[in-house]
C-alpha cells in the first residue's frame, strides 16, 4: 500500500527582503504552499513574493522574531511546516530529504534539523562554529511552534526527538559588511533588552571577559584560524557582538538605577 505524501507549507517572515527573496523562493517552488508574513516592507518584497506564488499577509505590530514566526505559522494550512529565512536557499539534496520525510508515514513529535552553510564576504565558512550550524526547521504544523524570544528564537522542543536531514541550507549571512554590523547591533540590543526585562544583571568587567572568551572560543577552539583572514575577522566580529550584548545590558541597569 502506497503512503500518501504529506503536504508542506514553507513559511517566511520578511521586511525589505527584495535583495535575496527571489532566490529563496525559487528554491522552494516544490512546496504545496508558501506563506510570507511581512512586517512593513517599503521595497518590492511583497510583489516578488506574489510573483512566486506566495500567500502574502501582513503583521505590523512587531513583538520580536519569536512572536512574528508564531503569527506567520498561523497562516500555514499544510501538515508540515518548513520555516526558512528570506536570505536562505534549499539545496537539491536537502529538498530530496524533505520530500523523503513527506513520503514516509508521519511520526509524532519529531523535529528535523538541517545544516546551514553560511556565506561571509565572498566565501562560505567551514569553521568558527559556522558550519554545520544545524538549525531546526521542519516539523508537524499542529505539534510545534516558536518561543517568544525577541531574538535568537527557536522551536519548542519539549518531548521532541531531533532528527538530522542531509543537505544544506545556503545562508547569505553577510554580503555587505556595514549592513551585517548594523544587524549585529540590533541583535545585541534585543538580547540585552530581553535579559533586562527578565531581571538579569551583569558587571562592567563581564563585557570584557565574555568578549575575550568569545574570541578565543571562535578563533582557537572552533578553528577559525583555518579560515584565514575571514576567520580572524569573523572571530573579532563575534567578540565585538558579545561585548555589545553585555555592555548594553550593563548600561540598561545603570540608566534604570539613575532614574530611580
Amino acid at each position: 500500500m502506497t503512503t500518501k505524501r504529506a503536504t508542506i507549507s514553507v513559511v517566511l517572515i520578511a521586511k525589505n527582503s527584495s535583495m535575496t527573496l527571489a532566490k529563496c523562493l525559487q528554491s522552494v517552488q516544490w512546496a504545496d504552499e508558501i506563506v510570507l508574513l511581512d512586517s512593513g516592507s517599503d521595497d518590492n518584497t511583497t510583489e516578488i513574493a506574489r510573483e512566486y506564488g506566495a500567500k502574502v499577509h501582513a503583521h505590523l505590530d512587531w513583538q520580536g522574531y519569536g512572536k512574528q514566526r508564531q503569527f506567520a505559522q498561523q497562516y500555514a494550512s499544510c501538515e508540515y511546516t518548513f520555516m526558512i529565512d528570506t536570505d536562505e536557499e534549499v539545496t537539491d539534496e536537502l529538498r530530496a530529504n524533505i520530500e523523503a520525510v513527506l513520503a514516509s508515514p508521519q511520526q509524532p513529535n519529531i523535529i528535523y534539523s538541517c545544516a546551514r552553510r553560511n556565506w561571509f564576504l565572498g566565501r562560505y565558512m567551514y569553521h568558527c562554529g559556522w558550519y554545520p550550524d544545524r538549525v531546526m526547521r521542519l516539523y508537524r504544523t499542529q505539534e510545534r511552534t516558536y518561543n517568544d524570544n525577541l531574538v535568537h528564537e527557536s522551536i519548542n522542543t519539549i518531548g521532541a526527538t531531533i532528527a538530522p536531514l542531509d543537505g544544506d541550507l545556503l545562508h547569505q549571512t553577510c554580503t555587505d559588511f556595514s549592513s551585517f554590523q548594523q544587524k549585529q547591533l540590533t541583535y545585541a540590543k534585543n538580547w540585552a533588552q530581553e535579559r533586562f526585562q527578565s531581571g538579569k544583571k551583569v558587571g562592567f568587567s563581564s563585557a570584557f571577559s565574555h568578549s575575550i572568551g568569545a574570541f578565543l572560543k571562535t578563533y582557537l577552539l572552533r578553528k577559525g584560524f583555518l579560515d584565514g583572514a575571514h576567520g580572524l575577522l569573523l572571530s573579532i566580529i563575534i567578540a565585538q557582538y558579545t561585548f555589545n550584548k553585555y555592555i548594553t545590558l550593563w548600561s540598561l541597569h545603570q540608566s534604570s538605577t539613575n532614574k530611580s
